[in-house]
């Protein structure tokens, strides 16, 4: 499958497949696509997302990437529900580099992104789980010669409720795996009525393995004879190395090896602390190439003259252009957002092992069809050849879509003999990072003499991820992602025009960072809104029911956030509450923060309540998490995050410089939860998108200074 292919979609008629396990169990497999046919060796078939053994252990192979966002829980209960096991009693097992058998089917890749891991498996994993049980009836049926109507299954066990038997699963495998499939439409999903475990806060699967060291994460794997790398990548894009003193580097004690690459050095050596000392020792000189004098205001002053143009259009409703000519009222503004890092706090690391007929890789990444691909691009070795062994993240937010730290570790473990584990250091990984794109909005807005909207005018002016790396999903010059969040405000607007301007910045890479559209898009169209209810003289929130009296859902949310905040009870002298509306993500959701800011301009964030509509829930305690720490992760934006280029260079470092939220600086965060019959939406992005708006209404409510340039400005903020 192609870079720029979305792969097909999810064919529900031929999703299920099972094949018999000769080794002594049950195995049931899911398809995506075209009709697969699976057959399996043993219960320990690496393609099955369901094995079962003769002890009963139930062992979900994960379609998708562990980084901290709790899917192996929320998955494994998609499973146990309709399977009807306990949650503690599922083991999870990272699923192999499989396209054929493990493809999102929303994305069309193996990989994990866009706060979709529920939406997409919520039907396909609860069908695995219902097969399975449907199998196992049947077998305990065929075991009592009674009908399977008279069976049921319940925590691990087949029951004949007539004559008070019953049997495990485990006993029951063998029987289950010589029987034939039934089709996907006489399997029956619970309604959710019948959960007994979906929608129930459950505790995390991985928690117990975190606490006590247990769960391994990519930088903790050390196959045998395993060398550190310590890497340095050129400091300019497309810059090279110059010079080495190698003789130096080998001079310190434990280093093996100095490896050139195209843009990077980098010194192997026995253990961590002798490659880093070697790589300081090395004394590298760089060729800066072409880009060595980019700075911010260079690309800043290309985005303001490209913005005055028109872009492509992405919705066009109404005579815009004269209800803004005619309009009682006209607000025109400019909205700029930075360059930002993802800043995980597990930098970036690879382990490779390159032989002559294959190359093993140990690593923690979002996309194992990128990873595979890489590799066997870089090394020349066909597809198959390839070994992944996957890992949990210790933080991705996008991060690790890209493959450019794995590339950089093949290229080095090519000039090495055995493993090598490539660590970046938090200065490489901060200043080398593919960024969320700088962004410049031009907003413009009519108002009637009541106040109401009737023209709204939104041009985007950025770099479009998509256009790199899936160019079929672009359409007619708009980046999808690019204006999520902006082409379907959830307001009534009468007149609208969204374009997107395709503006690349030279010398910056750019990538997803925890919902790329929506974080940006969301505080333009929510700091706008609020910009015309204070036009017209209404309250903010009351201004927002006016213009959602056709969207229920998102109407409900805001109600209930503000109930829950106490909207318009009174705060002491610069405080105030700012609120924000958004759908994005299949998620409605509405926030209401509380804000102080000082004389000397400084912003602490006292209170965050949210108010979440995400259709039919997993587990609410996952969700509550996501809203704490989305919030969490976009107010460290909001407040500090900013990347700037100075001579080609990136100016921030480490956490000195590029500024994460101190723990007593973490405001209380409030997550409300409505029930909903819809299906599934997302939450590990949503909360990041609307905290930004929701922090700078607050400000404009406690200082009356609009804030339109992130991050916050203390210095404008100081009082008088």
């Amino acid at each position: 499958m192609s870079n720029d292919s979305l792969g097909p979609q999810l064919n529900r008629r031929h999703f299920l497949k099972a094949s018999i396990g000769v080794g002594g169990g049950l195995v049931v497999n899911l398809a995506f696509g075209p009709d697969l046919s699976i057959a399996a060796t043993s219960v320990f078939a690496p393609n099955a997302f369901i094995r079962i053994d003769r002890k009963g252990l139930v062992t979900l192979v994960m379609p998708q990437v562990e980084m901290g966002q709790g899917i192996y829980t929320a998955q494994a209960m998609l499973l146990a529900e309709e399977l009807e096991v306990a949650l503690d009693g599922v083991k999870l097992e990272h699923a192999p580099v499989n396209e054929a058998l493990y493809a999102h089917p929303m994305l069309g890749r193996q990989m994990t992104g866009g706060s979709t891991s529920i939406r997409a498996f919520w039907t396909p994993l609860r069908k695995a789980g219902a097969t399975a049980r449907t199998l196992l009836i049947q077998a305990a049926a065929k075991k009592w010669n009674v009908d399977p109507g008279a069976c049921r299954a319940e925590d691990g066990f087949i029951f004949d409720e007539a004559r008070k038997r019953r049997l495990p699963y485990g006993e029951l495998v063998d029987i289950a795996a010589s029987l034939p499939m039934p089709s996907p439409e006489t399997v029956t999903l619970k309604s959710p009525s019948e959960f007994k475990l979906l929608g129930t806060s459950a505790k995390r699967l991985d928690t117990p393995d975190k606490v006590n060291g247990a769960l391994k994460y990519g930088i903790d794997a050390s196959p045998s004879g395993t060398r550190i790398a310590a890497i340095a990548v050129s400091p300019v894009l497309g810059g090279k190395p110059k010079s080495v003193n190698e003789k130096a580097a080998l001079a310190i004690k434990g280093v093996r090896q100095v490896v050139l690459t195209d843009s990077a050095v980098a010194v192997v050596a026995d253990h961590t602390g002798a490659a880093k000392k070697g790589l300081e020792a090395a004394a590298i000189e760089w060729d800066d190439g072409p880009n060595a004098k980019v700075s911010s205001a260079d690309i800043t002053r290309q985005l303001d003259e490209e913005s005055r143009k028109p872009g492509a259009v992405a919705r066009s409703e109404g005579d815009v252009i004269n209800a803004l000519a005619t309009a009682a009222q006209r607000i025109d503004a400019v909205y700029q957002l930075p360059f930002l890092s993802h800043a995980a706090m597990e930098p970036m690391n690879c382990t490779v092992h390159v032989r002559e007929d294959a190359c093993e890789l140990w690593v923690g990444t979002q996309s194992l069809s990128a990873a595979k691909q890489a590799a066997a691009t870089v090394t020349g070795l066909a597809p198959e050849k390839i070994i992944i062994n996957n890992y949990i993240v210790g933080g991705a937010f996008g991060r690790r879509l890209e493959v450019d730290g794995i590339v950089h570790a093949l290229k080095v473990a090519m000039q090495v003999e055995g493993p090598v584990k490539v660590i970046w250091s938090r200065e490489e990984d901060i200043q080398h990072g593919y960024y969320r794109p700088y962004y410049h909005d031009r907003m413009s807005g009519g108002l009637d003499a009541n106040g109401n909207p009737v023209a709204w005018m939104h041009r985007i002016s950025g770099s479009s991820i998509f256009a790199r790396i899936a160019p079929r999903a672009m359409q007619n010059g708009v980046d999808p992602d690019g204006v999520e969040g902006a082409a379907r405000p959830p307001y009534q607007l009468p007149a609208i025009q969204v374009e997107f301007k395709q503006v690349e910045p030279q010398g910056v890479l750019t990538s997803w960072w925890r919902g790329v559209g929506p974080s940006h898009n969301v505080f333009v169209v929510e700091s706008f809104i609020d910009e015309l209810a204070d036009a017209a003289k209404a309250d903010p929130v009351e201004y927002r029911k006016r213009l959602l009296a056709e969207n229920p859902r998102a109407l409900n949310v805001l109600k209930l956030a503000a109930e829950k905040a106490g909207w318009g009870k009174p705060l002491p002298s610069r405080e105030g509450r700012g609120v924000a509306v958004q759908f994005a993500f299949g998620t409605y959701l509405a926030m209401i923060a509380e804000a102080k800011v000082g004389t000397d301009g400084s912003v602490r964030v006292t209170r965050i309540v949210t108010a979440v509509d995400c259709g039919m829930t997993v587990n609410p305690d996952t969700i509550a998490a996501q809203m704490e720490g989305g919030a969490l992760y976009g107010l460290t934006a909001a407040l500090y995050g900013a990347i700037t280029f100075k001579n080609g260079r990136v100016e921030q470092s480490n956490f000195d410089t590029y500024l994460p939220l101190r723990i007593e600086e973490a405001p209380h965060v409030e997550t409300h939860i409505v029930a909903s019959a819809e299906p599934p939406g997302g939450i590990g992005e949503a909360a990041t998108s609307a905290v930004f708006p929701a922090v700078t209404n607050a400000i404009f409510s406690a200082t009356g200074k609009r804030v339109r340039t992130l991050p916050v400005n203390t210095e404008y903020l100081k009082e008088g």
